[in-house]
């Protein structure tokens, strides 16, 4: 099914902000950019990148966001009887990603942010990439204990997002050590509690 035209439109229009203020980020730092700088390299005006993104600091995790909406495509397309922690890992890992934007991004972050901030940031795409697989587990077993659907739903969502904090803290990132960290996070929910 074509998507909408306002909707391709707005998806280019964010993406051309998140790649402006990336370059503008990068070559003068996030405290020194300016909303308006960031909306003149996209070729937009400071209203219309109001109507994308709250604030300049909003850029800095505009990439979970993107990534959030592919992985639950991709996990819908998973096949019908593959285990969920495979589905979850395929999902996750069949994002295009851009290597170097994303250690940029990290980086950046991790680096002029208030760490209060990431976390409060990661805690809500944490419960947004919980209800996708919340919402992926209850299609597959419409019938399951809702429960048991939801914990379930909640430990995969952490496993990764456990794997990301610790990829984060890390001196050297690159997205092969991310997508071990995840595997091993998610293998260490299916073998059971690793610390009793």
């Amino acid at each position: 099914m074509p998507r909408a035209p306002q909707t391709v439109r707005s998806e280019r229009t964010r993406e051309a902000l998140r790649r402006a203020a990336l370059v503008r980020f990068l070559a003068q730092g996030v405290e020194q950019t300016s909303a308006e700088q960031i909306a003149a390299d996209a070729g937009v005006s400071l209203r219309t990148f109001y109507r994308h993104f709250n604030s300049k600091h909003d850029l800095l995790f505009a990439d979970y966001d993107a990534g959030l909406q592919w992985f639950r495509k991709a996990l819908a397309d998973r096949p019908a009887g593959e285990p969920l922690v495979e589905s979850v890992q395929a999902a996750i890992f069949a994002f295009p990603y851009d290597v170097e934007a994303v250690t940029q991004i990290a980086r950046l972050r991790s680096g002029e942010l208030d760490p209060t901030r990431i976390v409060q940031h990661m805690r809500e795409v944490q419960s947004d990439f919980a209800d996708a697989v919340l919402d992926h587990v209850g299609r597959r077993h419409p019938d399951a204990d809702e429960l048991a659907v939801t914990v379930t739903a909640r430990c995969v969502a952490a496993a990764v997002f456990a794997g990301m904090e610790v990829w984060m803290r890390q001196d050297d990132r690159n997205l092969a050590d991310l997508a071990t960290l995840c595997r091993d996070a998610l293998e260490s929910v299916t073998a059971g509690l690793p610390v009793s």
